[in-house]
């Protein structure tokens, strides 16, 4: 069994190694604004899968995945001499679902603050069908001699 702490700097490792690859020795025109989020590695520390995004349309997503794909030799090699380990990992690139996530939650908020905006003007001109506090609070029950009236009633006999 791996040591996890080894498996998660060895990730980290791999994710810095990648980005700086791709910034400064691969000049393929077809990778656009990329941008390597996160690394995971297997338990045995023999297959790496990095995730990242494209800033662009569907078709820049397309060419930088092609364009990672094609460079994929070029960065594990680079990855084995940086990292010195005795097995270099095998990388799979995966598009990250971050951005869309993220945009779904944002249209869910969005949502929600309109409900409750509707709610709001609904409740708006509203009064309570009682009273606006229903709870006794202590000296309401006592009269004008300040004695208290008890549950059953005064009898003055």
């Amino acid at each position: 069994m791996t040591d996890t702490a080894r498996a998660r700097k060895l990730a980290d490792r791999i994710r810095v190694v990648v980005a700086e690859t791709l910034q400064r020795r691969i000049k393929d025109p077809r990778l656009g604004y990329v941008t390597i989020t996160d690394t995971r590695i297997t338990g045995d520390l023999r297959e790496a899968t990095v995730f990242y995004t494209v800033f662009g349309d569907d078709e820049e997503r397309a060419a930088s995945a092609a364009a990672l794909e094609s460079a994929k030799g070029v960065l594990r090699s680079e990855v084995g001499r940086q990292t010195g380990v005795r097995f270099t990992p095998t990388l799979t690139f995966v598009p990250d679902a971050l951005p869309d996530n993220a945009r779904t939650i944002d249209d869910l908020l969005a949502k929600a603050k309109a409900a409750d905006a509707q709610v709001r003007e609904a409740s708006s001109g509203a009064e309570y069908a009682g009273d606006a506090d229903p709870y006794r609070k202590p000296g309401e029950d006592a009269d004008e001699d300040g004695n208290e009236n008890d549950a059953k009633g005064s009898s003055d006999v």
